[in-house]
């Protein structure tokens, strides 16, 4: 009997080729961290995550072109695995691990960073297009089958209060004028609004934002399901921000934004973001009360442009 690898429901990963991904990916993002070159890690990572890093990396490469010279190895430790079992392609799973960044092993502000792995096919290496960083109590309990693989949900499955493939466009929509408001409050969404509010209305200068969905291609949502009966969703969108000058004001460009620049600032400055999201999505039918919760969130600066 032939079982076709599209069709059958198989895990993503043994656990020792799960390791050897975020050994892989360790090393490749601590080399090109020493040297500020994204063509180190290019390879290792993709979609959100990996337009941060590399537009992070190239700029740093021409503002600190001699490398990083306070580089500190990225120790990613104590991983746990969550394999999921699906058919076809990409196949991913998450690694939940402690890393040596927070400085606070067992204090309050101890974190885990957790990494999502995809594999677009057999012959694919392991990327990373996902990464968010959470409390240490914040990583939820997921839902396993019974040899103990966790659960992918589809991006249009109607068991969630908020399908996965509809979070990108609904959280840029709520950014922008406050709904849906199915969104939790807290500082990825009210505070985040507030806090764009005051900006937009500092003297001298005008800022605008314009949010978008962003689900094609590495940037699709991933999502796995929770004991609880909801999902662990990771998603992402991208924002452009817009300052401009009053007469005789010029916007103030960053070096590392400069160095990410087309174009001159006169009276314009205008930056593209991509922001990665890490949620927690409440069953179908659950209380009204439970609402949408992000629980990470990570963005960088991809490009901007002067005028």
């Amino acid at each position: 009997m032939t079982v076709h690898g599209e069709l059958a429901v198989l895990p993503a990963a043994a656990p020792t080729e799960a390791e050897q991904a975020l050994q892989a990916f360790t090393d490749a993002y601590n080399a090109a961290d020493r040297a500020y070159d994204p063509t180190l890690d290019a390879d290792r990572v993709a979609g959100p995550l990996g337009a941060i890093n590399q537009a992070g990396l190239r700029a740093r490469s021409l503002t600190s072109p001699g490398g990083n010279a306070a580089h500190q190895p990225l120790a990613l430790t104590d991983a746990k695995f969550t394999i999921l079992k699906k058919a076809g392609w990409p196949r991913w799973f998450v690694a939940d691990t402690d890393s040596n960044r927070d400085r606070d092993d067992g204090g309050a502000a101890d974190t885990r960073w957790m990494l999502v792995f995809v594999k677009s096919g057999p012959d694919a290496d392991w990327k990373v297009p996902y990464l968010t960083i959470v409390p240490e109590d914040g990583v939820p309990a997921f839902r396993t089958d019974k040899d103990g693989f966790g659960v992918p949900v589809e991006p249009d499955t109607e068991a969630l209060a908020v399908a996965p493939g509809n979070l990108s466009k609904e959280y840029a929509s709520y950014l922008g004028d406050g709904t849906p408001a199915h969104f939790a409050d807290g500082p990825h969404t009210s505070e985040w609004r507030a806090a764009r509010k005051k900006k937009e209305r500092l003297p001298g200068i005008a800022t605008q934002y314009v949010d978008r969905a962003a689900t094609d291609g590495d940037f699709a949502p991933l999502g796995v399901e929770t004991a609880d009966g909801g999902a662990l969703v990771f998603f992402a969108t991208r924002y452009f921000e817009r300052q401009t000058g009053a007469k005789g004001v010029k916007p103030q460009v960053s070096a590392d934004v400069r160095a990410l620049m087309t174009g001159e600032v006169t009276s314009t400055l205008t930056k593209q973001w991509v922001s990665s999201q890490s949620v927690l999505v409440p069953r179908a039918g659950a209380s009204s009360s439970q609402k949408v919760e992000i629980v990470g969130r990570l963005q960088g600066v991809t490009s901007a442009k002067g005028s």
